[in-house]
């Protein structure tokens, strides 16, 4: 009994960890610069990516290229996304978003992000500048950055609601998790605060009393899609329960049966954006160990960050 005992304890610990790597990628931002406390769930999201000093600066030429392109662009505000955690048995290339702002007082092109601060076990909003932010993926070999330019007077709206402090942090859950429901004030995750930014700004809400639920009601109302993410396996979702930033009581019944959970993710604000603003801009810009890749448009760019007709190509040499 003791050999099954310790083979059944290692089972959940291989369920627990496929869960953190599979769910926590969904919505956790730079937590992993947040520092190294022993928080509960530290171990889940500090887990800093060895970076040469040739990936550095590979690293660095690539956020130069992408405020390049912010600057050239002529807006002022754009809804960035960068890749994170590979994804792509969910068919997900970004997992995180924040609003990236011209005249950040943190510095032009910055971004303002929710994180969960691993030393502090709570949620907090961070402006941090490009470089940081693109630092923040798992493999500093490829990645990939998404920019969804606004038009105005939508672009001025949001960058008004995202530098108010009292009204973005009235928008800030006191708890955090990495899957939150797309549709409950009981959690929230990165991508769900920019959801709820969004809303706040363009749905003409009562800036004297922000609400969380006001702001999701607005955004079914306008017919808000979250991305429904297949977990695939009722072991996942039980095995969840034991991993930290990880949480499937907030979501529905019906949508734990049949093994989806909608969340809010890049992809379904980009499209939401598309919708609400339909001048709105896209770019894509990618970096792998040869080139950096500027794409323009709404059609994605393919894998192993390979140009298309029309793409510009940077070399790094």
């Amino acid at each position: 009994m003791t050999g099954h005992r310790r083979l059944a304890r290692r089972l959940l610990a291989s369920l627990a960890w496929l869960a953190a790597a599979s769910l926590v990628g969904l919505g956790v931002g730079p937590a992993r610069a947040a520092g190294s406390g022993a928080a509960s769930g530290s171990r889940f999201c500090d887990r800093p990516a060895e970076v040469s000093a040739a990936q550095q600066d590979r690293l660095l030429r690539f956020a130069g290229v992408v405020k390049q392109a912010l600057d050239r662009s002529g807006h002022s505000v754009a809804l960035v996304a960068r890749s994170g955690l590979d994804l792509s048995r969910f068919d997900v290339r970004y997992s995180h978003a924040g609003i990236s702002l011209k005249t950040s007082p943190n510095g032009p092109w910055s971004v303002r992000q929710l994180y969960y601060a691993c030393d502090e076990s709570r949620p907090r909003l961070f402006d941090q500048g490009m470089a940081g932010f693109l630092l923040g993926t798992d493999d500093p070999s490829v990645g990939y950055l998404s920019m969804v330019l606004l038009p105005e007077p939508a672009g001025a709206a949001l960058a008004s609601t995202s530098l108010d402090p009292r009204l973005a942090l009235a928008l800030l859950a006191a708890d955090y998790s990495a899957n939150a429901y797309a549709f409950s004030t009981r959690y929230q995750n990165c991508n769900q605060w920019v959801m709820e930014l969004i809303a706040s700004a363009w749905g003409q809400l009562d800036r004297s009393r922000p609400a969380r639920e006001e702001a999701q009601r607005w955004l079914q109302a306008q017919g808000y899609a979250p991305a429904s993410i297949d977990v695939g396996s009722h072991a996942l979702l039980f095995a969840a329960q034991f991993v930290p930033l990880i949480h499937v009581s907030d979501h529905p019944a019906d949508d734990l049966y049949a093994l989806k959970l909608r969340i809010s993710m890049p992809s379904s604000i980009e499209a939401f954006v598309r919708q609400q603003a339909p001048q709105a801009e896209r770019m894509e810009v990618c970096h792998n160990q040869q080139h950096i890749v500027v794409h323009r448009g709404w059609q994605p760019l393919g894998p192993g960050c390979q140009a298309g007709p029309g793409d510009e190509v940077i070399a790094l040499e």
